[in-house]
């Protein structure tokens, strides 16, 4: 990665971000919601995984609060 910014530095600008910054990004509480509900989940297979995870983001886009 340090040699791709390097390489293209002239049109790439890089910030370094804290690795956890929910002010940041606010997609980060989501995830958090999502994956404390998939915790100790044993899926089968991808499918399943997915398709948990669908279910937990549509539970939380009826629940703005």
């Amino acid at each position: 990665m340090k040699e791709f910014i390097a390489a293209n530095e002239e049109w790439l600008t890089v910030s370094q971000l804290a690795s956890y910054a929910p002010d940041l990004n606010p997609q980060e509480g989501i995830w958090a919601l999502v994956k404390r509900g998939i915790g100790n989940l044993a899926v089968a297979n991808v499918d399943h995984l997915a398709k948990t995870v669908r279910t937990r983001l549509k539970k939380i886009q009826y629940r703005p609060h």
